[in-house]
């Protein structure tokens, strides 16, 4: 009797073709359960939110599908220079790591100035205040600080020098500037990174880490606001070297829209 033939007569026994039958059903659940698995972890994996500060809302939405994002127009203000319907602000800000399918609202430009509420961020942290602020269609100016036992604590809210009460009507886009305590044990932050960031998403890093903009240098070739909307940063001082310095401190922007001019990552810690 041939190989092949003793092989077929012993699979047609009961218990072998059992026992194949258990494996097979076995190993298609393994393979079920890791391609899901992998699906979930797909899912769940983490991505940087692109920057869609001075796109139109067609475009972004394009840049977003193709990061596996969604955007929403939630809200519009009125920057005068820039086209009609591109987005001026997002949130979360370009750069911000978030999971896939994530809805990334945005903020237009309107054909008109429309007037929004000024909110109370009084006795909020800085954090919390700029959240309000930005929700509320306004934009944060100058951080202050004064001595107080609590750092980051914001002690009164201004705008054009004057104190501004809650539920005041203000053109949208308005900067507020923040007075915020300061603790002489917590007086002091580092200079973040801000090579390659476009100039919003620049500015609301500089406050995130308590800092003012100094100065903005342009280049050349930036002729209007949406140049410097899409202008990225090419050289910044103080650099990331320069260690700790006093909150409030400024940091001087350089400007261009040769990204050329960008020093590499590498090069530049």
């Amino acid at each position: 009797m041939k190989k092949t033939d003793k092989i077929q007569k012993f699979l047609r026994k009961p218990i072998p073709r059992n026992v194949l039958g258990v494996v097979g059903v076995y190993l298609v659940v393994l393979i079920v359960a890791a391609l899901s698995l992998w699906l979930l972890t797909r899912h769940g994996k983490e991505i940087k939110v692109p920057d869609f500060t001075g796109m139109s809302v067609s475009e972004a939405s394009q840049a977003a599908h193709k990061a596996r994002l969604k955007v929403l127009v939630s809200d519009s203000v009125y920057v005068k220079g820039m086209p009609c319907g591109h987005v001026y602000r997002q949130m979360p800000a370009g750069g911000n790591a978030v999971k896939q399918g994530r809805t990334i609202r945005l903020v237009i430009n309107a054909v008109m100035p429309k007037m929004v509420t000024m909110p109370n961020v009084l006795g909020y942290s800085l954090r919390q205040a700029t959240s309000e602020i930005i929700g509320a269609g306004l934009r944060v100016g100058t951080l202050r600080y004064e001595n107080d036992f609590a750092t980051n604590n914001v002690l009164a809210q201004r705008y054009r020098g004057e104190n501004i009460e809650a539920g005041t009507q203000i053109e949208s886009d308005a900067p507020i500037d923040l007075i915020l305590g300061v603790n002489a044990s917590e007086n002091a932050t580092t200079v973040p990174d801000l090579l390659g960031q476009r100039m919003i998403p620049a500015i609301d890093i500089l406050h995130d880490n308590s800092l003012n903009v100094g100065r903005m240098y342009f280049d050349r070739d930036v002729r209007d606001y949406t140049d410097s909307l899409n202008a990225v940063v090419y050289r910044q001082s103080p650099d990331i070297h320069a260690g700790r310095v006093r909150l409030g401190g400024g940091v001087n922007l350089y400007l261009t829209l040769d990204p050329e001019k960008v020093p590499q990552r590498s090069e530049a810690q």
